[in-house]
């Protein structure tokens, strides 16, 4: 799967985040976000391959071994995501312990536990803000991050009073960064393509969520 293939599977499993990335201006950047919400995206199809928790369990456990590779520099050869996943881990130093985290939400979601905000949506935030705008920012998006989840979850109403705390410490990041968060301005109600990239593009041009 070349750079164009991990940007169409990241279109078809995850059109909010893809249609923020639309935002990155500089191309490494903006592959190197790709990459990571594809990486995101082979993690949330392995409950719709297999029926048996047990089995999901399996194949989250294999990603977690292939990340090993990946912080270790040596990708698993011929599987792109687990390629451009270790290109970009060792340009920017992203820390472990988040991609390890969300592997282990995703095991307790088969089982049947309640959704970890923290390590579906905070987590992933975070890194993709480290790789627009660098280390540091992680504690302005905490709160975006767990808008975007409340949202994401159908838990609208909780989500209402995070929104002026999201934007408050959103005023502290980097304007290379926002089109990472970006997509925490979107609802999960179903609006057109058109709206929300006009959302989206008020977002950007606001540095507000």
């Amino acid at each position: 799967m070349s750079e164009a293939g991990l940007d169409a599977q990241v279109r078809a499993a995850d059109p909010d985040r893809w249609l923020s990335s639309r935002f990155v201006s500089d191309p490494q950047a903006r592959a190197d976000l790709i990459a990571l919400y594809a990486f995101e995206a082979e993690l949330m199809a392995i409950p719709t391959r297999v029926t048996q928790p047990l089995l999901a369990e399996m194949r989250y456990a294999w990603w977690r071994e292939q990340l090993d590779g990946v912080w270790a520099g040596s990708a698993r050869k011929g599987h792109p995501v687990l390629e451009a996943m270790t290109d970009l881990v060792g340009r920017h130093g992203l820390d472990r312990a988040p991609f390890y985290a969300l592997i282990k939400a995703h095991i307790g979601r088969v089982h049947g536990d309640p959704h970890d905000l923290e390590a579906f949506y905070v987590g992933p935030m975070q890194a993709a803000v480290h790789l627009l705008a660098g280390a540091g920012h992680a504690g302005t998006v905490v709160e975006a991050g767990r808008l975007w989840g409340l949202q994401q979850v159908g838990r609208a109403t909780e989500a209402t009073p995070l929104r002026p705390l999201a934007n408050q410490a959103l005023r502290a990041l980097p304007a290379a960064g926002f089109p990472a968060v970006a997509h925490a301005c979107l609802s999960a109600r179903p609006r057109s393509d058109a709206a929300r990239r006009i959302r989206l593009l008020w977002s950007i041009l606001t540095g507000r969520v």
